[in-house]
């Protein structure tokens, strides 16, 4: 278990006395992805200590929409799944071979109830999460492709070269080929 990156991830918003981490420590479980192996996180949240994952979901036609990346040192989750009746389906599943340290919900729970700064820690993750949203929201409804991809590169500048291209158009809302023929006319116009 990297408990010297998931503590360094936490005292970046929290301080925590050993015994705090040595009861955040005995929370966590260890788990291996295989690349394209699914995370079954019902309302858990994932921390990534290898590797990158994603989160997305598949329309009626049949086409993924990549919600969110999760390199290493980046958290996730299916946070849909705590609103009740909430049928829609968010799958995360590893893009290369990962490792993540998985704290169930239940746990986190436990987690409030006996050290409540770790409600401030995941209050303040939360709010990014939806700070980040929001600027994916904007960015799709009022940026072209081209300035979407550029705000993609600004965001995620370790993925740029590697993640697969389809992922990267994925993200962004294009089509591989389209994807493909922007960056070519981009490099032509340099």
């Amino acid at each position: 278990m990297n408990k010297n990156l998931i503590l360094q991830n936490i005292a970046k918003h929290i301080q925590l006395n050993k015994k705090e981490a040595d009861y955040f420590l005995t929370l966590l479980k260890e788990h291996k992805l295989k690349r394209k192996q699914f995370l079954a996180v019902e309302n858990d949240v994932a921390f990534v200590t290898k590797g990158c994952l994603r989160s997305y979901s598949i329309d009626t036609n049949g086409f993924e929409h990549i919600l969110q990346f999760a390199p290493v040192d980046w958290w996730i989750g299916n946070m849909r799944n705590l609103i009740p009746q909430n049928n829609n389906l968010l799958n995360i599943d590893a893009i290369e071979d990962s490792e993540v340290l998985i704290l169930s919900r239940h746990d986190q729970l436990k987690l409030f109830d006996e050290f409540p700064k770790f409600e401030r820690f995941f209050r303040i993750l939360m709010e990014r999460a939806l700070v980040s949203a929001n600027r994916r929201l904007m960015d799709i409804l009022a940026l072209t492709a081209q300035q979407r991809y550029e705000s993609f590169c600004k965001y995620y500048p370790t993925l740029i070269n590697q993640l697969p291209q389809k992922y990267i158009a994925a993200y962004i809302g294009v089509t591989p080929e389209f994807l493909s023929k922007m960056k070519s006319t981009a490099l032509k116009n340099t």
